[in-house]
């Protein structure tokens, strides 16, 4: 475990400009992992992310006999063992800070012969996996969980587990994959229904390994007794570490950004339509398929965004770009109004309550509410904002910087390697002043 403690110090002003591949999906990434552990013969993954999250993925399944090469330039190759060659890890899985990997994981290990535990770091123990831990009971699985329901999870290998029908009380493309992936373990069909769309990584990847998924309207089901082919992979960059230069761009002045082989998987651009339901220019560039994902270009210049009320359908398919987009909406005339976001309050940390603190803090008027905030256009200051050691909270204020009037400090930015390592360097390439410092502590 790292203890040492990451600042970004961000001097005002700057524009973005150039273009740069930002790097591979960290949903994809996750997911090349895990189905290419459990599928029959050797996978290729290129444009693989690697950056903490995924690796934690990465050393689960070597610690259940996988062997896996790389990450070397982003390629990874999965030497699969099929669905039932997993062996008993002889340790604990320690998941650090990797919502995706408890979650999914939690799926795939109720199914298995043998005993897991799963852990993770301070702000993923308090994560709620009682919204997989209801439903794999449901199914026969036996799981421990703290009273809270938190992590660590102990999973009892060796349950019988049958397929169930399950209606999603919220959507959540975590729980979606964790119930498919149990389902493969499942007698009979599993099938789950979704109250509003979430991305669907793990539908499009199952297919891709030569397992059959069914879509029925909002119910999607999967049969076991099939089994996955290797298969190669190229992963798009991620929609949503491009999102923070997508409002860069949009609050710079005189910016203009090419972002390369970026995701546009439909089921995650809802960060491009709110910018654009603002005001943003944003181009869509060669719109093309890369490993059964739709990717493209994206170019994006300055604009005068306007304050709007978010549309509720747009909220489960942009829920990781709201701290970058509680930014956007500073900068924006008049006000802007999210509502439907409850579960942003228990992402890596309460993204409402975090985003709306620091945002006062460098002068603007942001009122959190219950499931969402009210957000003034108005001037940035400077100041020193908390992450509370969130990858997502630290990026976005670093991007405030852009149209600040004072320097911006932010503490606490470590868990930016979980999602996005190469982030500092690359923002500083566009244009973005902002440099990382280190002080050990002990």
């Amino acid at each position: 475990m790292h203890h040492n403690k990451v600042t970004f110090r961000v001097q005002p002003g700057g524009t973005l400009k150039g273009e740069a591949r930002v790097p591979g999906d960290k949903s994809v990434s996750h997911r090349s992992i895990m189905l290419g552990s459990i599928a029959e013969g050797s996978t290729r993954v290129t444009g693989f992310l690697d950056a903490e999250d995924c690796l934690s993925t990465m050393k689960s399944f070597q610690a259940m006999g996988v062997s896996i090469e790389g990450p070397v330039d982003g390629r990874v190759t999965i030497h699969g063992v099929g669905l039932h060659g997993l062996k008993a890890p002889t340790q604990d899985l320690y998941l650090g800070n990797s919502g995706t990997s408890m979650r999914l994981l939690s799926g795939l290990l109720s199914g298995q012969p043998f005993d897991s535990v799963l852990t993770g770091d301070p702000s993923l123990s308090k994560r709620p996996m009682k919204r997989v831990t209801d439903p794999l009971r449901t199914m026969g699985a036996r799981i421990d969980t703290t009273e809270k329901g938190t992590s660590p999870l102990h999973i009892h290998g060796g349950s019988k587990l049958k397929g169930i029908h399950y209606d999603m009380p919220v959507a959540s493309a975590q729980v979606k994959s964790c119930l498919l992936l149990a389902g493969l373990y499942a007698e009979g069909t599993t099938s789950v229904r979704e109250p509003a769309p979430t991305r669907d990584h793990t539908e499009r990847m199952l297919q891709g390994f030569g397992y059959p998924v069914k879509r029925e309207g909002d119910t999607v089901s999967v049969t076991s007794g099939g089994k996955l082919t290797a298969c190669d992979i190229d992963v798009p960059s991620d929609i949503s570490s491009a999102a923070f230069f997508m409002v860069g761009a949009s609050i710079a002045k005189e910016a203009d950004v090419v972002l390369k082989h970026v995701g546009i998987n439909p089921t995650r651009t809802g960060v491009i339509d709110i910018l654009r339901l603002m005001g943003a220019r944003i181009d869509i560039l060669d719109p093309r398929e890369a490993g059964g994902e739709p990717v493209a270009d994206i170019r994006i210049r300055s604009s005068q965004l306007q304050g709007i009320e978010i549309p509720e359908e747009l909220v489960p398919l942009a829920i990781d770009e709201f701290p970058v987009l509680f930014v956007a909406a500073a900068c924006a005339e008049g006000e802007t109004r999210l509502t439907g976001a409850e579960e942003l309050r228990v992402k890596e940390s309460d993204r409402i309550q975090v985003m709306a603190d620091g945002l006062r803090i460098l002068g603007v008027d942001a009122t959190p509410t219950p499931d969402g905030m009210v957000v003034r256009g108005g001037s940035i200051s400077g100041g020193e904002v908390e992450s509370h050691g969130d990858h997502r909270i630290a990026m976005a204020f670093s991007i405030a910087g852009l149209r600040a009037t004072g320097s911006i400090t932010i503490h606490d930015c470590a868990n930016v390697n979980t999602s996005f390592p190469t982030f500092v360097s690359l923002a500083h390439r566009l244009g973005l002043s902002v440099q990382s410092s280190t002080d050990a502590r002990a």
